[in-house]
């Protein structure tokens, strides 16, 4: 990510923290279509008769930047990554435009996201404490954490990086496993400010999934992966508790044709891989 987009998506933070409030206005509403989603926020059936937040569209919240499942086109400033190219694949098999509003991470988890939005997909790990805000759907990818270094820090294992300042996006695993295991981490509110914090040296460390940060360093020399932490972590697509059972039936629905098809290998090598 260039300084001049990461510039971009700082702007956007205002908003996101409005966000918090619930209010629909305070969200960054965007199409990964190409498309406004702007118009009425009316909700409305589609022809399955599945209500939405918004009539003919598929609303989904994401925590953007989270690079490679959510992130700005630097071009055309519309959203992309794996994440947005799998509920584009849900909102079609729907016959429903994708409309993405851009949240915050602790938005989603606690569930509070539903006022705004259908689903939301995040690279959003599966785990017991979630589930009691949000139900997920079934499983489309499994992860792990890393912990990641300057490369002239002198951190080569986990202990080495006690006492320094390592870097961790707030409500995520990653921060939850800092914690647990001795380290007094830097909270940042999405992954864009953490990376950003790491390669503009006010941090020396950061640890999260290996998705993420492995994507970040990629080609690097500057930095480091210190330590591969196997989590296991299975990735769901969440909607509010109790709610939107039948928009969550059609994203199992879709997470099993593309599985079925090898679409979703195919996803994983063009955002993971670069291929």
């Amino acid at each position: 990510m260039t300084h001049a987009q990461m510039g971009v998506l700082m702007k956007n933070r205002i908003s996101r923290i409005a966000l918090l409030g619930l209010t629909a206005t305070a969200a960054l509403t965007l199409s990964a279509c190409g498309s406004s989603a702007g118009g009425d926020a009316k909700s409305g059936d589609t022809d399955g008769g599945i209500t939405t937040v918004s009539e003919g569209k598929l609303t989904v919240c994401s925590d953007i930047p989270y690079e490679p499942f959510e992130m700005l086109d630097e071009a055309s400033g519309e959203p992309i990554g794996f994440d947005i190219d799998i509920v584009q694949a849900v909102a079609d098999d729907m016959g429903l435009e994708l409309a993405v509003v851009d949240s915050s991470f602790e938005a989603i988890t606690s569930g509070l996201f539903g006022t705004d939005c259908d689903i939301a997909a995040s690279s959003i790990t599966i785990t017991d404490e979630r589930k009691q805000n949000v139900d997920f759907s079934d499983p489309y990818y499994n992860d792990a954490l890393v912990l990641i270094a300057a490369k002239d820090a002198g951190i080569t294992s986990i202990d080495d990086a006690k006492g320094k300042t390592v870097g961790v996006q707030a409500a995520t695993t990653g921060a939850v496993y800092a914690a647990d295991n001795g380290l007094d981490p830097i909270e940042f509110e999405d992954s864009g400010q953490q990376i950003l914090a790491l390669t503009a040296g006010n941090t020396v460390a950061s640890l999260g999934n290996q998705s993420v940060l492995k994507f970040a360093i990629k080609g690097n020399d500057d930095f480091v992966v210190v330590e591969d932490i196997p989590t296991d972590e299975n990735l769901g697509i969440i909607v509010p508790k109790g709610k939107n059972a039948e928009i969550l039936a059609e994203v199992n629905k879709t997470i099993k044709r593309l599985t079925d098809s090898g679409e979703l290998a195919e996803l994983e090598a063009k955002w993971f891989e670069g291929k």
